[in-house]
């Protein structure tokens, strides 16, 4: 089935009476939709990207032993900060290490796997103030098969 909304071939495109014509517009409805819904997403989404994602970081496979003898500072689950064992307030940290350690110019960071980031990188960020080389402890995979333990 064929049909022609020319007037018999002069190549005006005259319609007659009663004849209708079919529209050759986009319809843009189902465009807005799309844009709209992507729009949502990208509001509900946007602060995730701002702010980031807790994520639960693996154990490491490659552990170099590069143990050198440097001052060893731990923070707990709760947040204490030990300096090789004994209690140490956050803002005398630098200091405490330049004092008892002298020639040591870094620093080893071991925090728990469950301590929140905030006292890491509070600490951290002290002892990079101090020009102090952070070392972060970590902890490598245990590889022996789980069936033969």
């Amino acid at each position: 089935m064929a049909f022609s909304i020319s007037n018999g071939g002069n190549g005006r495109g005259r319609l007659h009476r009663g004849h209708s014509a079919a529209l050759a517009e986009i319809n843009v409805t189902p465009f807005v939709d799309v844009v709209l819904v992507l729009l949502i997403i990208f509001m509900l989404t946007a602060h995730v990207m701002e702010f980031g994602i807790e994520v639960d970081v693996p154990a490491t496979r490659n552990v170099q032993n590069t143990a050198k003898e440097m001052p060893v500072v731990t923070i707990t689950r709760e947040g204490e900060i030990t300096l090789n064992g004994k209690p140490v307030n956050i803002n005398d940290l630098p200091n405490t290490i330049k004092h008892q350690y002298a020639g040591s110019k870094g620093v080893y960071v071991r925090a728990d796997k469950e301590t929140v980031w905030n006292p890491i990188a509070q600490v951290t960020a002290e002892l990079g103030a101090a020009q102090l080389q952070v070392n972060m402890v970590t902890q490598p995979i245990d590889e022996t098969p789980k069936g033969k333990r």
